[in-house]
């Protein structure tokens, strides 16, 4: 995922993201600071699961690789 999210970053501008507050309960510090620094500069916010899912309904772009990343799927909003 973060290589997904580096491919992204580098050809759209990222300004804010969001992601399930889920995937700070359940992956390791290890894990939670490589996709903070994934994030530099953009305002990144965390909301309950079920929120989040609600958020995105049926989203017009959707990555899908394979990862053991916990709740790694994340909202990215531009401008």
């Amino acid at each position: 995922m973060l290589q997904v999210l580096a491919a992204v970053r580098a050809n759209f501008v990222v300004t804010e993201a969001c992601m399930a507050e889920e995937f700070l309960k359940n992956n390791n510090p290890a894990t939670r600071r490589a996709f903070a620094r994934a994030f530099a500069g953009v305002k990144l916010t965390h909301e309950p699961h079920v929120e989040f899912k609600r958020r995105v309904p049926a989203p017009s772009v959707s990555f899908v690789p394979a990862i053991s990343v916990q709740y790694a799927n994340m909202v990215l909003v531009s401008g």
